[in-house]
């Protein structure tokens, strides 16, 4: 089969403004609280693009750790690719796409930087293993081969055998405070359901239909 042949049909459901909460939050709870349901494989997993101040955009998927009125949180090496771009250019976009469901969540906002206290109870609240790797990766460098990470971790491992592992001061968790949110359903010949919030100021959000 030919990529440009590949085609699938969106029937599973639709998306009206008289369906959907006043609160794009809320909305999000929602159909989060579905995804889960439905058992989707990392149903938290998000596309995060972020650009340099001169407009050159990188995405990858992270995950979400997250999330109220006040926004969306992730946790990240704050040397990382990412975490440089995020510091000159504290702007991002998220994207969840749930293919089960024809289903997909376009996020963006602002970004802020979690307090310590934040970031030093959600890294205690990790994996043994995921903490170490948090010391043992200088996220985004350029490296001889893997085994300077396998090296690395049993030092790590030996250096912290009592199972103590502080935070790194250069990792930490991230907000993106939403400025806008748009929930988007598959439907039949691609005339799909594209509904929007803006936040307005100094509080609110207006909801508006977009064309597909």
């Amino acid at each position: 089969m030919q990529i440009a042949d590949m085609r699938k049909e969106y029937t599973w459901g639709d998306l009206s403004e008289a369906d959907v909460d006043a609160d794009p939050l809320r909305q999000f709870a929602k159909w989060f609280e579905q995804a889960l349901a439905a058992n989707l494989p990392e149903p938290n997993a998000m596309t995060l693009a972020t650009a340099t101040p001169d407009g050159q955009p990188s995405a990858r998927v992270v995950l979400l750790k997250a999330f109220d009125a006040s926004g969306f949180t992730f946790f990240t090496n704050y040397e990382s690719r990412k975490g440089h771009e995020l510091t000159a250019n504290p702007r991002a976009a998220l994207l969840f796409f749930w293919p089960q469901l024809q289903r997909q969540i376009r996020i963006e906002g602002t970004v802020e930087r979690l307090s310590a206290a934040e970031s030093d109870a959600y890294f205690q609240s990790r994996p043994l293993g995921s903490r170490l790797s948090a010391w043992a990766s200088m996220q985004s460098e350029v490296i001889a081969n893997r085994a300077v990470l396998e090296e690395r971790m049993r030092e790590l491992a030996q250096r912290f055998a009592d199972g103590q592992v502080p935070r790194p001061p250069y990792w930490g968790g991230y907000r993106v405070r939403p400025l806008s949110i748009e929930f988007w359903q598959g439907r039949p010949d691609r005339l799909h359901d594209r509904l929007r919030y803006q936040r307005l100021q100094p509080a609110g959000w207006r909801l508006e239909r977009l064309s597909p």
